[in-house]
């Protein structure tokens, strides 16, 4: 979980660059069909030994996956990285909430408290006594809920899927969605509101472009494995936790992007979170 969290920084800086010459729904597109190829090959080299089953559960994966990957990409490029990477943290208190009401998980007092302590870390980060909220705010935390409802998804499938098979079915809804909506809109009238979601589709005419979309494409691949792996080998809320290290690697890497370095608060948030994931640390042992 923290190396995927450290690569999806990585990879929401990319967006960031990309989406100066590209919307939103097109990098899922590139990033996600690139991403086909890299799993479908990894299938030929090794092929799966779970036997599958549940198709559906399999799809409603993917497609909360698309919904979430879409709703990040457009904050992504409408406001702050680190704001937007900090909106689609609230990930891991849908998890919890989602992991207790629908797989029965045992939530402990200790379990609870370090939640508490990684959100008010998250708070500090935010400051949302000082951020104006606004429809790029509420999308962004739809995100985060729909980032949940994947996560929570990958523990009921984990046991019948190789987890290959469950990030091939993230990135194959991810490409044909994103193509269906190419298609259709044209023909589409569609509120303000959601124009982002039928965009005129462009065809990128720079190497520079192409190269960074390849590489966010392959170190995305990586980084949904790598998520994959961890939620079905951990407790959710654990694995949960750890994903806040995210906050601190996109503040760093907007940082280099040109945002302003954090102020004593976002430190303050930082620690608080650290804490989080020592105090489970400590549970588990």
């Amino acid at each position: 979980m923290l190396l995927a969290a450290l690569i999806s920084a990585l990879n929401g800086a990319l967006a960031k660059m990309l989406s100066e010459d590209m919307s939103a729904l097109e990098i899922v597109f590139f990033r996600n069909l690139i991403g086909v190829f890299l799993i479908l090959y990894a299938l030929k080299h090794s092929p799966p030994k779970l036997s599958g089953g549940k198709i559906h559960l399999l799809f409603t994966r993917g497609l909360f996956g698309f919904i979430a990957m879409i709703l990040f990409f457009y904050t992504i490029a409408t406001i702050p990285l680190g704001e937007a990477v900090i909106l689609n943290k609230t990930s891991p208190l849908f998890v919890t909430i989602l992991a207790y009401y629908l797989l029965g998980e045992h939530l402990s007092k200790s379990t609870l408290l370090a939640l508490g302590i990684g959100f008010l870390g998250v708070v500090f980060i935010a400051k949302p006594f000082a951020m104006e909220v606004s429809y790029e705010h509420v999308l962004g935390v739809l995100g985060g809920f729909f980032a949940a409802a994947a996560y929570t998804t990958i523990k009921k499938i984990k046991d019948i899927y190789d987890s290959r098979i469950i990030v091939l079915s993230f990135v194959g809804v991810g490409a044909f969605l994103p193509a269906f909506l190419f298609v259709v809109a044209s023909s589409v009238q569609t509120p303000t509101y959601l124009s982002f979601l039928f965009p005129e589709f462009i065809l990128p005419n720079s190497l520079t472009i192409w190269l960074l979309i390849a590489f966010m494409a392959i170190i995305s691949t990586l980084s949904q494995w790598l998520l994959t792996k961890a939620y079905s080998a951990s407790n959710l809320s654990i694995v949960g936790v750890i994903s806040y290290t995210n906050i601190p690697f996109a503040i760093g890497f907007g940082f280099l992007l040109g945002d302003k370095f954090p102020d004593s608060l976002t430190f303050f948030g930082i620690s608080l979170i650290i804490i989080a994931g020592v105090l489970i640390g400590f549970k588990r042992k």
